[in-house]
């Protein structure tokens, strides 16, 4: 198996960028192979007061022994653990099968699938030159027919995760640790809710899930990282992994939820008076500006529909983050690999596209991921029909049960989006560090609880909704 080498810098202040006596690590040179079998990661971390420090680790996985009468039923003793460096090195039907069996039909979930995260590799969003060193854990039987997956990520820096812990990143650092690099369970830029350990249906799917656990804290501890984190799990996950020792944190979005609505005014019906009369009026803004909205998925997006939306996506990054985690490349690459999946609303003024908000469609429901619009100009109330309005009414027109609409922004309780809890679940090696982390947590649990409840209670919708 081929060597993987990686070098790691003191991280800057921008997401993207390195120290720059970083430049020039990623030589072929830097790449060892060797004649046995062990794969290895050479790391090169640095800091400021000394010299670039090089190590090499063996992220070789020990195979994980089965137990129980399943074990026997099946004619397997072990499941073979790895590690591959980039999604290509598993075919998309081996992948998909996992994320499909682990979502259930009624719950797909879009951004687990090999489509959408090769995308991410294949176009230079998530490698080891941005801070993204794919290190996927891959469980097989021992005829090699994969049983579980998962996507993890070996990172110099905390961006593009929508769990923040920089501030423990600076304890940590002030205490003369490095936070970085750590390894993190994810989807790169993406804060969806859905299962990280992605397993087959099958009656061993519990060990299996147990195995990869184990190697994901196995591999962290070779590396010798500060923590693992695995960010946004459903919530039986997070229940699960808390028996296995990592630190329980919530956070809070907003979604939408369809009540069997078969209209966007049987929707309305359901505000407050005065929160209808306001949607409503913004709603009529969208007209008097001379603008009109489409909704378009799959072939109806074009190559151009790309370009203008990579525009806006970009005068969006430039004015809020200062730098796009995505390529101009991924959303042409991501549109050919999820077809029909992916809804583009589009608002136009004389034809021309002027906005617009991406969205995927899972299972049951509508993920609002991105939005830009033209530099040069401002709409009044466009965001809020491009991003909100437009996705409810395609949600009812799709029979979906859920609009998420991405992270943040109290703004959206208003327009009937309500905050519900979600989840992360964080592995700190440092026990003294571990135990601040944890009273840290049930600090901010409690917070999150309360604010949730008092949003509820003062939300949009009549009484008589709940």
């Amino acid at each position: 198996m081929a060597v993987v080498a990686l070098s790691y810098c003191k991280p800057s202040l921008h997401p993207l960028r390195f120290h720059p006596h970083c430049g020039n690590l990623w030589k072929r040179e830097n790449v060892r192979r060797r004649t046995r079998g062990a794969s290895t990661v050479t790391a090169m971390f640095w800091r400021s007061d000394k010299s670039p420090q090089v190590r090499e680790f063996d992220i070789s996985l020990a195979n994980y022994p089965l137990t129980g009468s399943d074990t026997s039923q099946e004619g397997q003793n072990v499941i073979s653990l790895s590690v591959v460096s980039s999604i290509s090195e598993i075919t998309p039907s081996e992948w998909d099968a996992c994320a499909l069996d682990s979502s259930q039909p009624q719950s797909y979930n879009p951004f687990l699938m090999h489509g959408f995260l090769s995308s991410l590799e294949d176009t230079g969003c998530a490698t080891r030159e941005t801070g993204w060193m794919p290190l996927h854990i891959v469980a097989k039987d021992e005829s090699g027919h994969v049983l579980g997956v998962s996507p993890l990520y070996l990172k110099s820096h905390s961006y593009g995760e929508f769990v923040f812990d920089h501030s423990w990143a600076d304890a940590y650092r002030s205490f003369g640790g490095r936070y970085y690099p750590k390894l993190q369970s994810c989807v790169p830029f993406t804060p969806v809710t859905g299962p990280r350990i992605l397993t087959r249906d099958t009656p061993l799917k519990d060990q299996v899930f147990d195995a990869i656990v184990s190697a994901m804290t196995q591999l962290a501890a070779k590396l010798q990282v500060s923590s693992l984190h695995i960010t946004f799990p459903s919530g039986a996950e997070w229940n699960k992994l808390k028996e296995k020792g990592f630190s329980q944190r919530i956070g809070m979005q907003y979604h939408w939820k369809n009540r069997d609505y078969k209209n966007f005014d049987e929707f309305l019906m359901d505000m407050k008076q005065s929160k209808r009369k306001n949607i409503r009026q913004e709603r009529k803004k969208i007209g008097t500006q001379n603008l009109k909205m489409r909704r378009l998925r799959g072939d109806e997006i074009k190559a151009r529909h790309w370009d203008s939306f990579y525009d806006f996506y970009r005068n969006t990054t430039d004015n809020k983050w200062g730098t796009p985690y995505l390529t101009r490349e991924f959303f042409h690459y991501m549109a050919s690999k999820l077809g029909d999946g992916v809804l583009l609303v589009l608002a136009e003024e004389n034809e021309e596209p002027v906005a617009g908000a991406l969205n995927l469609i899972g299972g049951d429901t509508l993920f609002g991921r991105l939005w830009g619009c033209r530099p040069d100009s401002y709409y009044p109330s466009l965001h809020f029909e491009a991003c909100y309005y437009q996705a409810i009414e395609a949600a009812i027109e799709l029979n979906l049960k859920t609009v998420e609409a991405g992270a943040q922004g109290e703004h959206k309780i208003q327009r009937g989006y309500l905050p519900v809890k979600t989840y992360s679940c964080h592995y700190i090696f440092d026990e003294g560090f571990r135990q601040a982390i944890d009273e840290f947590l049930v600090r901010e649990s409690n917070q999150v609880d309360y604010v949730i409840k008092v949003l509820h209670e003062s939300g949009p919708f009549k009484e008589t909704i709940e």
